[in-house]
């Protein structure tokens, strides 16, 4: 009996086609996935190896001189070039007051007047004084005249009974007493004459006494000392004032203005007058005040070995006033050859002193030992140790070791040129 073979079996042929397909397609997925990986850890070790045999890799820079000029940073206090206290100089009431804060002013102007009736009685007593003493003054020359009219008619009597008695017509004792009587009008005269000075010697200090007292009365009137602008009132009207005692204001002259800064011993030297210092403000951004060094202390403070210097800006437009923090900035002009200088980072500080680590010219490493001058914050004077051109790393890791040689890479700018510390 023929049976016959479902429609729906695959054949024997179908099934290998497919077992092949498959096999070809992990074939391809083997080749495609292994090779590449094969080819990518083969790289990988490749770089390790060179990597592993290669130089490290350091930046370095070549030092340099500093510039001819250094700006000196410092904080400044500003104050008036002038300021005075106005004191009163007469005892009374303040009567009137003519100004008041902020207002400015120009010298011998008025700013207040003091009522003293106490002074106005003192003076005329004074004159009175001066009066009685001129009219004793009086009294005394015309004694003084009647004394010398005495004087004469005693010399005229007495050279009249001289000649008598030569003769014999008088006796000498009554001559005697008239020549006495001469005598004696004689020291009157003189007793008068001093009279005479002693009474103008008090006209005198009278006269004195009561210019004293009109000056000291023209302090009722209080007035500027000098231009400027008034930056205290301490009374008001009607306020009891005490000559020499009450501040009645405060006076300072602020068209020109000075600021004290304490200037390090490092560069105390440089520093003279006439320099030009520019002043800045937190208050007036974008501003730049320009001054000068007007005098120094040309002495060092031994607890902070700072120096004090003055430095005077003008103060036209009154921007500034007593008072104001700023920061001044003073450019030191080099009075020798410029140091060379460092980055701060570059030093190693340890038990074998201060070190940079220097790249020779077979690019191994070598610490140098320097000796370090002035400390600018982010860069270092070296006094010895270093030449100009030398290279060294600015910041070595602990990867830079004595002798290790090393693969030094410079910074390069935009343009392309290779530079080193400025």
């Amino acid at each position: 009996m023929i049976q016959n073979t479902p429609a729906w079996r695959p054949s024997r042929i179908a099934i290998g086609g497919i077992v092949l397909v498959a096999i070809a397609i992990t074939v391809a997925a083997f080749f495609a996935g292994y090779i590449p990986l094969k080819t990518r850890n083969t790289l990988i070790r490749t770089e390790a190896a060179f990597d592993a045999n290669a130089l490290p890799r350091v930046d370095v820079i070549k030092v340099g001189r500093a510039s001819g000029s250094n700006d000196l940073d410092l904080p400044g206090n500003i104050q008036a070039v002038t300021e005075a206290p106005i004191l009163a100089r007469a005892d009374g009431y303040l009567e009137r007051r003519m100004v008041d804060i902020g207002d400015r002013v120009q010298a011998g102007q008025p700013l207040a007047e003091i009522a003293a009736p106490e002074l106005d009685e003192q003076v005329r007593q004074l004159k009175a004084a001066l009066q009685q003493a001129r009219e004793a003054l009086d009294q005394a020359q015309a004694n003084l005249v009647q004394g010398k009219a005495n004087m004469e008619l005693a010399r005229i009597t007495a050279e009249r009974w001289a000649s008598v008695v030569a003769r014999g017509g008088v006796s000498r004792q009554e001559n005697d007493q008239y020549q006495a009587q001469y005598q004696a009008q004689i020291a009157g005269v003189q007793s008068l004459d001093k009279a005479v000075s002693a009474q103008r010697s008090n006209v005198a200090q009278a006269e004195a006494n009561v210019a004293h007292m009109n000056e000291v009365q023209g302090y009722r009137l209080v007035k500027a000392p000098f231009t400027g602008v008034i930056t205290l009132r301490n009374v008001d009207v009607g306020a009891l004032v005490n000559a020499g005692n009450t501040m009645l204001f405060r006076i300072a002259q602020t068209g020109t203005l000075r600021t004290y800064v304490n200037v390090p011993q490092v560069s105390a030297s440089n520093i003279r007058p006439g320099q030009i210092a520019h002043l800045k403000v937190s208050n007036l951004p974008g501003r730049d005040f320009t001054g000068s060094v007007a005098r120094s202390a040309n002495a060092l403070d031994p607890a902070s070995r700072t120096m004090l210097v003055e430095i005077q800006v003008p103060n036209a437009d009154g921007a500034l006033l007593p008072g104001m923090y700023a920061q001044v900035r003073l450019s030191e002009d080099r009075t020798s050859s410029s140091p060379i200088v460092v980055p701060g980072d570059s030093l190693q500080v340890n038990a074998d002193g201060t070190r940079v680590a220097v790249v020779r010219p077979d690019h191994t490493v070598h610490f140098q030992k320097i000796e370090v001058g002035r400390d600018y914050g982010d860069r270092l004077e070296v006094l010895s140790g270093l030449q100009e051109g030398d290279t060294i790393i600015p910041r070595p890791g602990d990867t830079v070791r004595e002798g290790v040689k090393v693969e030094p890479l410079f910074p390069v700018n935009q343009n392309g040129a290779v530079h080193g510390l400025k």
